[in-house]
C-alpha cells in the first residue's frame, strides 16, 4: 500500500547542502522503495540526483521539504530529514 509523507527540515550547517552531503542524501534515498522528492520554495526536484539537489542552492537556514510516496514513505522522510539536519556535524564511525 502506497502512502505519502511530507515534512519540512532546516539546513543548519554553515556550508549548506554541498556536493558531499548531497551525495550522502542520494545514497540514502536510493535505499528506499519510495519515490523521493525535495523542494525549496515550491521547486521540486528528484531526491535521487546530486545535481538536482545542488540546484536548490540550499545554504544555512534554508527550509527544504522532503516528500516520499511509497510503502516506506514515513521512514524515508524521517531518516532523510535527520540527515539534512545533521549536516556539518561529525559523522559517527560505523
Amino acid at each position: 500500500m502506497n502512502q505519502t509523507c511530507e515534512r519540512e527540515f532546516v539546513i543548519r550547517s554553515e556550508l549548506g547542502l554541498h556536493a558531499r552531503p548531497a551525495g550522502r542524501f542520494v545514497a540514502l534515498a536510493g535505499r528506499f522503495a519510495s519515490e523521493i522528492q525535495v523542494a525549496r520554495d515550491g521547486e521540486w526536484v528528484s531526491g535521487l540526483s546530486v545535481l538536482s539537489l545542488l540546484s536548490l542552492a540550499a545554504g544555512q537556514g534554508t527550509r527544504l521539504r522532503i516528500r516520499a510516496v511509497g510503502q516506506d514513505a514515513e521512514e524515508a522522510v524521517e531518516q532523510l530529514g535527520r540527515l539534512l539536519e545533521a549536516l556539518g556535524e561529525p559523522v559517527p564511525e560505523v
